[in-house]
């Protein structure tokens, strides 16, 4: 294919899983809301108000980055899970590995339709943060930076699940079981200067720690780790990540009987 035609084809890919979640919007974007909602409420204004101050802000603010995060990691990996394993269950995947398209276009339009779906719900959430908190972006381009390599990172993620999966129920197995764990003990709802030192030590071989640390860094000017540190951890995972979901792909792991 020469460059005009795979990039038809990515931008048809694209547009195809865009279509596919904002049609189903009530199930895609609203529950997220609402369930950011219910946090911001239930941690920000009746549990924050006794909490106080953490790292120098209120406990809203504090937060509210790492709520904005969760919302962006889980959207963008359920999404590529569930939209891939679909094709995949109806042999339509298929279809496009035996089309002229590179497999890295069929990896890469599946990953920016989960990016979008991550970073819609991501807008929306920060959105309704605002009538819980006064939000100052000390630093925009390292913000949107890194929530957009997040998206990235998880997308793929979601993507290597969908490849594994056997079954509907194997793609909630990671979810449930290590997305939502790590999301909890990420940092999302305190400061990991709060725990002893063995623990301290512990949460640093969490992911998510690095990436809700350089988003709140990007927000409030704090964090508790090196923020050079955390950027190059998360485009060290993106690129391994991709290589193994590529080569995954390739081989017609899970896809190919």
């Amino acid at each position: 294919m020469d460059p005009k035609q795979i990039a038809t084809a990515l931008w048809t890919l694209v547009v195809k899983e865009i279509k596919r979640f904002t049609r189903i919007w009530p199930q895609t974007l609203l529950p997220p809301s609402i369930t950011m909602t219910m946090y911001f409420i239930i941690f920000g204004n009746l549990i924050g108000s006794r909490i106080g101050e953490m790292d120098g802000y209120t406990y809203m603010d504090f937060i509210v980055p790492g709520l904005i995060m969760m919302a962006v990691i889980t959207n963008s990996y359920s999404n590529v899970a569930s939209s891939f394993f679909s094709n995949k269950f109806q042999r339509s995947v298929e279809e496009m590995m035996v089309s002229p398209m590179p497999n890295w276009v069929i990896l890469t339009g599946f990953l920016l339709g989960g990016m979008a779906r991550g970073l819609g719900v991501g807008v929306i959430v920060t959105f309704v943060s605002l009538f819980f908190s006064r939000l100052e972006v000390v630093h925009p381009l390292l913000t949107i930076g890194v929530v957009v390599l997040t998206a990235g990172l998880f997308s793929i993620g979601g993507f290597i699940n969908a490849l594994l999966a056997d079954k509907f129920d194997d793609i909630s197995i990671v979810p449930t079981f290590v997305l939502t764990p790590l999301t909890y003990l990420g940092g999302v709802f305190y400061s990991i200067s709060l725990l002893p030192d063995f623990w301290q030590g512990v949460s640093m071989l969490n992911p998510i720690l690095y990436m809700v640390n350089v988003f709140r860094y990007g927000f409030l000017g704090v964090s508790d780790i090196p923020v050079e540190l955390a950027l190059a951890a998360i485009l060290a995972f993106i690129v391994v990540l991709f290589g193994v979901a590529l080569w995954m792909l390739e081989r017609g792991q899970g896809i190919r009987s």
